[in-house]
C-alpha cells in the first residue's frame, strides 16, 4: 500500500538532514558550519478513516491536514439517518 493520501495527494517527500558545529555569530561565536548531510524521509501523518466517496462509505487513508481542513465527509453513524433521508427525499419527489 503506497502511502499517500487519497484527498490530498501528500506523498513522503525527500530532504536533507544537516548537522551543525559551534557557536553563532550572534552569540559570539565564529559561526556555525556543516559536518554532516545525510538524507532522510519526511513521512505524511495518514490515518485510516471511514468516508463518503460518491455517496458509499468506503475506508480510505486520509492525512490529518485534510482532516482538520474539512476535507472528509464522514458517513453517518447508524443506518435509521439514512433511511430518514431516503424518506426526505421520496416526499420531496411527490
Amino acid at each position: 500500500m503506497p502511502r499517500v493520501c487519497s484527498i490530498t495527494g501528500v506523498r513522503t517527500a525527500k530532504g536533507n538532514k544537516v548537522r551543525h558545529r559551534g557557536r553563532a555569530k550572534y552569540l559570539g561565536g565564529v559561526g556555525t558550519k556543516i559536518t554532516s548531510c545525510t538524507r532522510r524521509s519526511f513521512k505524511p501523518n495518514l490515518q485510516r478513516v471511514n468516508a463518503l466517496v460518491d455517496g458509499t462509505p468506503k475506508r480510505i487513508t486520509v492525512s490529518t491536514r485534510a482532516l482538520r481542513q474539512g476535507l472528509v465527509v464522514k458517513p453517518l453513524k447508524r443506518k435509521y439517518g439514512y433511511t430518514r433521508q431516503q424518506k426526505k427525499d421520496t416526499r420531496s419527489g411527490e
